[in-house]
Formats: structure tokens, C-alpha cells, sequence
């Protein structure tokens, strides 16, 4: 009989243990971009089992070049998405497109313009006397055209940016876009001087950054995931910064080995030297903070600048839901 009872409490041991596996759901994370610590805190998560406790089975999926992971969500083929910045989820709005955004992984756009130092470009003032602005498509069409209506910057100096900085270091009068965490190290490593940094959010584009994207039937259909991916993350983004990030940058570094140790250790001082993830409302609602009054004041921006439509319900492109908890203060050390 004892046996019989032994064996009947270990099988109902097993079938619980298997009810908790089975009940941990899979869902697919795509990024946009090839894995980088500007990732960090979504990878920290899957390394350090964060989204496992609350019930999810997380997959990364890197973006890059050749990937279209926005697509792949509107098309129900992964859960959730690393958004760029609000102009796209603005822009779903206006096309009708159910995806909202849940969260704002950083609080500042990290994008920068650098420009050679003791070249008389070393304010922010100075920096329309710049004899060239290499940029992108996309800065291009976003940011300068604030930067032309805000500050009276000039579209004819544009050239195109080709992601190599060679033209840049080549002429010490001009200024390059970049990232704030990869192509100020690039300058650096190439060209042994450190270039004069403008991160474009201290000067009033004050969007949100690296979002999570979902779509409206996956809040619907699966609050708690959608719940516990937000909540996840934001876990993440603390243990990230202010814990042992070991596991989560080898994890990194084996999705795209390109990454090295020195690459990811600028990028992570300058996240936090420059506040893009924890800075300003995150310091009383946490990591992931978003505001009504953050987003009419960037729409009503890019409304000027003529870089989107008038008459959006931007509203519809977010929701606070899932953020301002204060959740994960207690994490930060």
C-alpha cells in the first residue's frame, strides 16, 4: 500500500511538472536588426529565464539587411515586433493597420550626427555651418526635416549615407548620421579620433525608441502574454543594465559574432551615459514609460515638419496598458 501510494504521488508529481511545461506558450520576438546590445534587455530575458517564470517560451528573431520582421507580423506570422520609432506606428494608423505599440524600450532616439572636433562644429549651433550632412533615406525624411523647420538646417547639403564612414573621416567639415552606440566606436576604431556627438533626441525629436510592436488581435486573443512579453522585458532592460549581462551578450554574440567584446561594451556606456533607455519619466514609472503628452508633442512636430499627416488618431497607436508601474525600480543597483 505505501508503495502504491509513493507511486501514485510521484505520477501526479510528473503529470504537474508536465501540465507547467506544456502551459509555458511559444511565441516569436522579431527584432530589427542583427543582434546587438542595443537588444540587450530581450535577450537578458530568454538568458536569465524572465519570460519562462511568467509563462512564455521566447524566440529571438534577428533582423537585418535581407529580413522583414514588420511584415511577418502583420501577416500573424510572429507575436511581437521591435518597432523603430513612432512614425511608423503613426503611419499604421493612417493605413488602417491594427498594431499598437506596448512599450518603449528607450526613452531617446539614439541617433546622433557626429562631426570632426576643432573644426569650428562643436555646437549644435555650429553644426549648420557643416559643408556636407551624410545621411539616409530614412534621417533624411524624418529627422533633418524637423531639423530644416525647427533650426533652419539646410536640404541641399545632404549626400547619401552608404553605412560606411569613410567619406566622413575623409572630410573633417562634414557631419554623418550614426547611432549613438555603433558608428561613434567605428570612427573611433578607424580613425583614432573621437567625434563631437549630437544626439538629435536632446534637442527636442522626442520620440520614442525601439518599441514592442503587437497586433491588435494578439492583445484580444492573448492579454497575459502580451502582459508578460512587456513585463519580460522590462525585467530585462534593468538586469541588463545594472546585472550580470554575461549570459545574454554570449547569446548576442552567437547570433552575430560580428559583435565584439569592445563593440558591446561601448554600446552599453553609452546607453547609459546618454539615459536612451533609463532617464527621465523611467525614473519614477520604470523602464518602458510612455506618455500621452510625449506623443502629441512628437506628432505635433512632425506635423510641422510636414513628415506626416495632420488628423491622425495617434491615439489608436498605443496603449499604456502594460507600462508606468514603476515595475523593476527595485532592480536598478
Amino acid at each position: 500500500m505505501t508503495y502504491l501510494l509513493r507511486s501514485c504521488a510521484a505520477l501526479a508529481l510528473l503529470a504537474a511538472a508536465g501540465t507547467q511545461a506544456s502551459a509555458a506558450e511559444s511565441v516569436t520576438f522579431g527584432t530589427n536588426w542583427l543582434a546587438q546590445p542595443e537588444h540587450g534587455g530581450f535577450y537578458q530575458s530568454v538568458a536569465d529565464g524572465t519570460y519562462a517564470a511568467c509563462g512564455l517560451d521566447v524566440t529571438i528573431a534577428q533582423g537585418g539587411p535581407q529580413v522583414n520582421n514588420r511584415a511577418l507580423l502583420l501577416a500573424g506570422k510572429i507575436e511581437f515586433h521591435m518597432g523603430g520609432n513612432m512614425l511608423e506606428a503613426f503611419s499604421a494608423v493612417e493605413q488602417e493597420i491594427p498594431v499598437k505599440v506596448v512599450g518603449a524600450s528607450f526613452q531617446k532616439e539614439p541617433q546622433v550626427l557626429m562631426t570632426h572636433p576643432g573644426q569650428d562644429l562643436d555646437t549644435w549651433e555650429d553644426l549648420k555651418n557643416a559643408e556636407q550632412f551624410i545621411l539616409g533615406d530614412a534621417g533624411f525624411q524624418s529627422y533633418y526635416q524637423w531639423m530644416i523647420t525647427e533650426f533652419g538646417f539646410d536640404a541641399s547639403k545632404r549626400v547619401p549615407y552608404t553605412f560606411n564612414p569613410a567619406p566622413f573621416i575623409a572630410n573633417p567639415k562634414s557631419a554623418q548620421q550614426g547611432y549613438i552606440t555603433s558608428e561613434p566606436f567605428a570612427v573611433e576604431t578607424q580613425a583614432g579620433f573621437k567625434p563631437n556627438l549630437f544626439l538629435v533626441a536632446d534637442y527636442g525629436f522626442d520620440t520614442y525608441s525601439t518599441t514592442i510592436e503587437v497586433m491588435q488581435a494578439t492583445i484580444d486573443e492573448k492579454p497575459d502574454a502580451v502582459k508578460c512579453f512587456v513585463e519580460g522585458s522590462i525585467k530585462g532592460w534593468y538586469n541588463y543594465l545594472y546585472g550580470d549581462n554575461s549570459a545574454a551578450n554570449a547569446m548576442i554574440q552567437k547570433d552575430n559574432p560580428d559583435m565584439s567584446d569592445e563593440q558591446i561594451a561601448f554600446s552599453i556606456n553609452k546607453l547609459k551615459e546618454y539615459g536612451i533607455v533609463d532617464s527621465g519619466d523611467t525614473e519614477t514609472m520604470g523602464i518602458g514609460a510612455m506618455t500621452d503628452e510625449r506623443m502629441e508633442s512628437f506628432y505635433a512636430k512632425m506635423v510641422k515638419a510636414g513628415v506626416i499627416a495632420d488628423g491622425i488618431d495617434i491615439k489608436a497607436s498605443y496603449t499604456l496598458d502594460y507600462v508606468n508601474q514603476g515595475l523593476g525600480l527595485d532592480l536598478k543597483n
